[in-house]
C-alpha cells in the first residue's frame, strides 16, 4: 500500500510558494461574517491599524501583529510580534514584503522607543521570510537576523536574488535547545521546534506564562497548510504548546488564539489524523480521502479555499504512515 509522492529537493522547494498564495485565493470568496472574524480584535488594545494588519497589545511592551490580507493587501500576510525591553527590541517574523517589514520596524520604534535589534524568523515560507531588507535603516545598523540553518538554506535555495541579500548574514539558531535573548529587563526564549516544516521556531516570554508566538504551527479560523508538514511532529508540538501556562497564543494566520481556540485547533488536527489513518487502512489515496473529508460544524468554521489543502493534509499523513 503506497500513497507517498517522493519529495525531491527541487519538488520540496517548488511547492513552497508560501501561505500567501493560499490567502490571496481565499479572499474573494469569504463572506461578511468571515471577514468580520478576521478584522475584529480579539485580544488587547489595538495600537495601530492599516488595511493589511493591526497591532494588538498583549502585555507590557509586547504586541501581536495580526495580518488582515483577506481583502487583497498582502504587505505583511503572516502574523508576527514585537517584544520590547529596557535595552533591546525583538521582532518576530520578516513578513511577506520589505515594505511590510519596514512598517513593522517603524511601529516597533514608535511603541518601544527602539528600532528592532533582533529579528527572528519562524520558518522558510515566503510570507514569513521575504521581507528582511525592510529592517535595514538608512543610517544605522541592521538588526541581527536570527533563524535556524535549515531555514536559511531553504530560503536561499527557493527565493529570488532581491530577497537573498540579507539572508547571507544570519545569526544561526541552534536546533537542539532554546536561545535566551536578553532585552535588558526581559528575556525572550527562542525555541526550535518542528511540525509545520522541518525547522520551526517559536518565541516565549516569562517562562511561557506570557504570550507565545507560534508561527504556522498554530492556525486560527483557517485550515492549516500541510505542504511540508510532518504531521506526527506537528501534533506533538501543538500539544506541547497547549500545555504551557500561557493564555494567549499568536498563530501564524488568523485572530489571536486563547485556550478555547487552541483546544479547537487540536481537535481539528486530531480529526485530520483520524480521517487519514482510516482512509490509509482502507487503501484509499489522498485525493479520495480528501474528497470524503469535512470539518463538522461542532468545530466551528475553518475556512479553506480549495480542497487541495485537504488533499495535502491527507498526503502528508499517508506519506508518514507509508514510511512507518
Amino acid at each position: 500500500m503506497t500513497h507517498s509522492d517522493p519529495c525531491t529537493r527541487r519538488k520540496f522547494l517548488s511547492a513552497s510558494a508560501s501561505c500567501g498564495a493560499y490567502l490571496a485565493a481565499i479572499a474573494p470568496i469569504l463572506g461578511p461574517a468571515a471577514l468580520h472574524r478576521w478584522r475584529a480584535a480579539t485580544g488587547g488594545r489595538v495600537v495601530a491599524q492599516t488595511p493589511f494588519a493591526r497591532i494588538e497589545e498583549v502585555g507590557a511592551n509586547m504586541y501581536a501583529i495580526i495580518s488582515t490580507p483577506l481583502e487583497g493587501d498582502f504587505t505583511t500576510t503572516c502574523n508576527g510580534g514585537i517584544v520590547g525591553g529596557s535595552s533591546g527590541t525583538l521582532v518576530y517574523e520578516a513578513f511577506n514584503t520589505p515594505e511590510g517589514a519596514k512598517w513593522v520596524a517603524e511601529q516597533a520604534r514608535d511603541l518601544t522607543g527602539r528600532w528592532p535589534d533582533h529579528v527572528v524568523v519562524s520558518h522558510f515560507h515566503g510570507d514569513h521570510s521575504a521581507g528582511p531588507a525592510g529592517f535595514v535603516q538608512d543610517n544605522g545598523p541592521a538588526p541581527a537576523l536570527r533563524a535556524t540553518r535549515a531555514t536559511q538554506e531553504l530560503v536561499q535555495e527557493s527565493r529570488g536574488d532581491a530577497i537573498l541579500a540579507p539572508w547571507a548574514d544570519v545569526t544561526v539558531l541552534a536546533e537542539d535547545g532554546p536561545l535566551n535573548v536578553d532585552l535588558g529587563d526581559r528575556t525572550v526564549a527562542v525555541v526550535p521546534r518542528r511540525g509545520h516544516t522541518p525547522s520551526d521556531v517559536t518565541i516565549e516570554v516569562d517562562g511561557g506564562e506570557g504570550p507565545v508566538w507560534c508561527g504556522d504551527l498554530v492556525w486560527n479560523a483557517m485550515f492549516p497548510n500541510y505542504t511540508h508538514a510532518v504531521p506526527s511532529q506537528l501534533s506533538r508540538t501543538v500539544r506541547a504548546l497547549q500545555a504551557m501556562p500561557a493564555s494567549t497564543y499568536v498563530p501564524g494566520h488568523g485572530p489571536l488564539t486563547d485556550d478555547a481556540a487552541m483546544t479547537g485547533y487540536v481537535a481539528l488536527i486530531d480529526l485530520v489524523e483520524e480521517a487519514a489513518r482510516a482512509a490509509w487502512r482502507r487503501g484509499m489515496g489522498p485525493d479520495e480521502a480528501a474528497e470524503a473529508f469535512e470539518v463538522p460544524a461542532s468545530l466551528g468554521e475553518w475556512y479553506v479555499f480549495n480542497p487541495s489543502f485537504y488533499q495535502r493534509a491527507m498526503q502528508a499523513w499517508m506519506s508518514e504512515l507509508d514510511t512507518g
